[in-house]
């Protein structure tokens, strides 16, 4: 008797489903905390940590109007952190919304934002260093 791969009438061809596991090995760990982060959101919209994250990650695959999204939300939920205010600075400063930016940044400041070294160089507010606003905001604080 043959063995089992060696018969016609047995298909190895055949698609077999993928099960959750496999799809998660596939996938990018970014694109694996998209999704699963995405998930916690929907059942705690106001969990503020993974919302951080998941801002994060949005901006880093580019989808800028859904972290600006995820970066509103947080500063309602913490508007009282700086860290929140920044990067709402930087998302809007990513989309070209310079006014709203400069206004997100300045209350970061306010807040007590001290990174100012990161400030200088994040590739995020590149647009906002060209403004002279930036370099009176840099003064001021």
């Amino acid at each position: 008797m043959s063995a089992a791969h060696d018969r016609p009438d047995e298909s190895f061809e055949a698609p077999i489903p993928e099960t959750s596991k496999r799809r998660t090995r596939e996938q990018s760990q970014l694109e694996f905390e998209l999704d699963f982060l995405g998930r916690v959101l929907e059942r705690d919209p106001l969990y503020g940590d993974a919302l951080k994250v998941h801002a994060d990650n949005l901006a880093a695959k580019g989808y800028y109007n859904r972290a600006l999204q995820a970066d509103l939300q947080l500063v309602r939920i913490r508007p009282d952190r700086p860290i929140p205010w920044y990067n709402l600075a930087c998302s809007y400063a990513l989309l070209g919304m310079t006014d709203r930016a400069f206004e997100a940044l300045e209350r970061a400041l306010r807040l007590g934002y001290g990174h100012i070294p990161h400030l200088r160089r994040d590739p995020d507010l590149k647009s906002l260093r060209r403004d002279p606003r930036f370099a009176r905001l840099l003064r001021r604080y």
